[in-house]
């Protein structure tokens, strides 16, 4: 928890944060939403490590772990992505992708059931 700095008339108190009044989530309950595990294109699920379905958040945070391990940013602006071979194949083969199109690149490469 983090703790807060109070002004009140020219005395500084510190203050502990409010506790969080969310329960805790039981672990036998079903992941839902994007933290589903869906099925996804055989691109990304070789790209993933040879898995045939993954939720969103953990596509997303292998795909940045690879991209700030093999340092694909560009030095001058960070928003852009220069895509290697492996990049070229989820991206569809652009040379370089902004931070915001990703998302977009990446849900086509899961396959929506139902």
């Amino acid at each position: 928890m983090t703790s807060t700095m109070v002004f009140a008339k020219g005395c500084r108190t510190l203050m502990a944060a409010a506790k969080s009044s969310a329960t805790s989530i039981p672990k036998d309950t079903k992941p839902v939403g994007i933290l589903k595990p869906l099925p996804v294109s055989p691109a990304l699920g070789k790209f993933l490590g040879g898995v045939s379905e993954s939720s969103r958040p953990q596509a997303v945070k292998k795909l940045w772990a690879y991209i700030k391990g093999n340092n694909l940013q560009d030095p001058v602006n960070k928003k852009d992505i220069c895509c290697d071979a492996k990049l070229k194949v989820l991206f569809e083969g652009k040379e370089k992708v902004t931070f915001g199109e990703i998302s977009k690149l990446l849900s086509k490469h899961f396959i929506k059931s139902g």
